[in-house]
C-alpha cells in the first residue's frame, strides 16, 4: 500500500512539471523589447532544458539561408556546437538571473530561445559579443 502512495504522488509530478514548463514557455516568448530578471531565469530554464532544438533549428535556419543540400548538412553540425553553447549559458543565465550582466539582462546567445529558429525564417545562431548595434539585420554570408 506504501508504494501505491509513493507511485501516485510521482505521477501527479509529472504532469505538474510540463505545466510549469508548459507555462514558462509561453510567458517567455513574448516579444518584450525590456528584459528583467524573471526573463532571464527563463530564458536559463529554457536554455538547459530545450538546448536539443538547436539541431533542427539550426538545420531550418542554414537551409533557408544555403539552400538543402548545404543546409542540413551544415545546420546538424552548427545544432550539436550550439547545443555545447547554449546549456552551460542556460545555467549562468539561471544562476545569474538576480544581476542585471549584461547590461539590463540582455541575452547572451541569439536567438534568445531555442524555438526562436522557428519563429523567423532570416535567424541564425550568434553569440552577442557587445558593441554593435542589435537591431540591425546581421549577414554571416
Amino acid at each position: 500500500m506504501r508504494s501505491f502512495i509513493f507511485a501516485s504522488e510521482r505521477r501527479a509530478t509529472v504532469p505538474l512539471a510540463l505545466a510549469v514548463l508548459g507555462a514558462i514557455c509561453l510567458t517567455a516568448s513574448a516579444a518584450a523589447a525590456d528584459y528583467t530578471a524573471p526573463r532571464k531565469f527563463g530564458r536559463g530554464l529554457a536554455g538547459m532544458t530545450t538546448s536539443f532544438l538547436e539541431v533542427p533549428g539550426n538545420m531550418v535556419a542554414e537551409t533557408h539561408a544555403h539552400g538543402v543540400a548545404e543546409g542540413i548538412p551544415l545546420g546538424f553540425a552548427k545544432g550539436l556546437g550550439m547545443i555545447v553553447v547554449r546549456t552551460p549559458v542556460g545555467v549562468y543565465e539561471t544562476l545569474g538571473a538576480p544581476f542585471p550582466v549584461p547590461d539590463g539582462y540582455r541575452p547572451i546567445i541569439r536567438p534568445e530561445y531555442p524555438w526562436g529558429y522557428f519563429e523567423e525564417r532570416d535567424k541564425r545562431a550568434e553569440i552577442d559579443r557587445g558593441g554593435y548595434d542589435r537591431t540591425a539585420r546581421r549577414d554571416f554570408r
